[in-house]
């Protein structure tokens, strides 16, 4: 996967970015506020409902961190990006190969027709050591809506992530670790077994995290978890927030307290604990996604 140093994140509330030197070292970041309305992710309708808004405040954020080159990394809402973890007895090397077999196996477990999708996929192993593919799925006239705000700014996009994806590498890479990431009303749950992706799930919820009761997320962790202990037969190790704001503590002690594990912020996790001193700022702004791109870029 290409590598570039410029990562661009368009959420439903916000813009962002930020650009590393070549030792590393983060140079320079920027956020600037959406107005409510400008994106509205779904998976299926158009999502940049007023792209000169977007631009405007993307063209703030370049201004800040400017664009040098024109490849560059760009995040994506979740609720855009289908995320499939499909068991496989054997799957061909050849990309040409394998994307048809793939498009067959999710032809009736997407609310769009598979012929106008984008496919990106990963393998990995199962708990028995069988052949799993970790596969990302988006309606390709959704992912141009993002990539033509760039284009239109003079950039390209080299590769294209939903956030929370990007954002996995800070989790620990030992035990299970239950991810639980707001971004707006976008609940995302995963769930990361020794560095494998076993469970993730992305639920639109009916408020953001400041009027949210904490008993709504639970419903929506639930599934999540009692699927991972009927799969893998074991408990969550450990779990980590993103996204919660003011409340975190609130739903922090609701989590720890129905999973019977500790709870603290993704700030707090390993591979957080790894950034140096420009990536931590990155995540005392909520930019976990951004963040989470540099330790892509080194792993």
């Amino acid at each position: 996967m290409p590598q570039p140093p410029l990562v661009v994140e368009i959420a439903s509330t916000h813009v962002s970015a930020a650009r590393w030197g070549k030792k590393g070292a983060l140079e320079t970041f920027a956020i600037e506020p959406l107005p409510v309305g400008a994106v509205l992710a779904s998976p299926v309708e158009t999502n940049v409902a007023q792209p000169e808004a977007v631009a405007t405040a993307l063209r703030k954020v370049f201004n800040r961190v400017p664009s040098r080159e024109q490849g560059l990394a760009l995040l994506i809402p979740d609720p855009v990006v289908r995320v499939f973890i499909l068991p496989f007895e054997n799957l061909p090397r050849r990309a040409d190969e394998a994307l048809p077999l793939l498009r067959w196996r999710l032809k009736k477990s997407v609310p769009f027709d598979m012929d106008e999708t984008v496919v990106s996929w990963m393998r990995q192993s199962g708990r028995e050591g069988n052949l799993e593919v970790v596969t990302a799925v988006a309606r390709q006239r959704i992912v141009r809506e993002y990539e033509q705000i760039i284009e239109g700014l003079g950039g390209s996009a080299a590769v294209v992530l939903s956030s929370t994806l990007c954002t996995l590498p800070l989790l620990e890479e030992r035990g299970a670790t239950l991810l639980a990431r707001m971004c707006g009303k976008t609940l995302t749950t995963a769930i990361v077994h020794a560095g494998n992706l076993c469970v993730y799930r992305s639920t639109e919820l009916s408020s953001e995290s400041g009027a949210l009761e904490p008993q709504a997320m639970l419903d929506e962790i639930f599934p999540a978890v009692a699927y991972y202990q009927d799969t893998w037969q074991a408990s969550i190790d450990r779990a980590r927030l993103s996204g919660f704001g003011a409340r975190q503590d609130v739903f922090r002690t609701a989590l720890a307290g129905e999973l019977k594990c500790s709870a603290g912020s993704l700030a707090e996790s390993e591979g957080a604990q790894k950034l140096d001193s420009g990536g931590k700022d990155l995540l005392r702004q909520n930019l976990d996604s951004l963040a989470g791109w540099m330790m892509n870029a080194d792993s």
